[in-house]
């Protein structure tokens, strides 16, 4: 089951539960082009994912650094961490995801030092899986049989994936990284998050750079370094992008008119949301409406 138009709270947190009927985990085979937005949009959960590209290449932006991913390779993504992903060269990429709850990892007794010192630290927002070390192909080994597993379902499968996940955790820890806790990193990164949560919330309303910088409680040049530097636009291009982004849904709705899905998203011009747009997905909204209603 691939998730298409997977919901976000204000935060950008992921609302989906990621979980079979019995166990905290998800894995699923994702088309990075069928997403809504033909990318997979910024978001956070407090899972730990690992992928394995099965096809094409991508490009995952983790909160401030980015990784191209080429196809029998993989990526680990720490709880907690913002991330996004496109697809490189247009290449169809296809990638299994496997998101599992911290706590499911190991058992309660051996989560408090083996599991919580991982996610917590500031030095490991991800890593990325090539097939060079041992350690990282057998990750990527285990991610394959756990997606057979909850395929399949044979007898005591579950029990089976629990092995799978420990031998994986075990991989990713035996390998001897310093641990590292910066306050500043924390900081910034619950920082971003506020913004983004506040912009979020009010992204249908008009807003201005010193209500954003204001849920940062940041200076406006600050609050504009911090979105230069984790996403590469200013603030205020952001809240457009998110705009549109959001103006996708509402344009699938049979009986959605263009001027009405401006007004609701925040811009207070047609002609403008008609011209960013365009300039963000290549086509009109009314063009774009025609096209994904057939």
């Amino acid at each position: 089951m691939q998730i298409k138009d997977f919901k976000i709270d204000q935060s950008l947190k992921e609302l989906t539960e990621h979980r079979t009927v019995v166990l905290p985990i998800a894995c699923y085979e994702t088309t990075i082009n069928q997403n809504i937005n033909g990318f997979i949009p910024l978001h956070w959960h407090d899972e730990i994912q690992f992928v394995l590209i099965i096809k094409g290449e991508a490009i995952f932006q983790i909160n401030e650094e980015k990784a191209e991913v080429r196809e029998g390779e993989g990526i680990f993504i720490n709880s907690g961490c913002l991330h996004m992903a496109e697809e490189k060269n247009l290449s169809g990429c296809v990638y299994i995801c496997l998101n599992v709850s911290p706590h499911f990892v190991l058992s309660q007794e051996l989560y408090t030092t083996y599991v919580n010192p991982y996610i917590q630290a500031t030095n490991l927002s991800y890593l990325h899986l090539n097939t060079k070390e041992l350690w990282e192909k057998n990750i990527l080994d285990a991610i394959i049989k756990i997606n057979q597993l909850i395929q399949q379902k044979p007898p005591y499968y579950e029990i089976d994936i629990t092995v799978q996940l420990t031998f994986i955790w075990q991989n990713l820890i035996v390998n001897g990284f310093k641990l590292e806790y910066e306050q500043t990193e924390m900081l910034k990164n619950h920082r971003m998050k506020q913004m983004l949560n506040w912009i979020h919330l009010h992204y249908a309303e008009k807003i201005m750079l010193d209500d954003i910088a204001k849920a940062g409680q940041l200076s406006r040049s600050e609050c504009c370094r911090y979105f230069k530097r984790m996403l590469k636009k200013t603030p205020l291009n952001y809240v457009t992008d998110f705009r549109i982004q959001k103006s996708l849904v509402l344009l699938l709705q049979p009986d959605s008119n263009v001027t009405d899905v401006a007004y609701q998203v925040g811009f207070n011009s047609t002609s403008y949301f008609i011209d960013k747009f365009r300039k963000s997905i290549n086509m009109t909204p009314l063009a774009y409406k025609k096209y994904k209603n057939g």
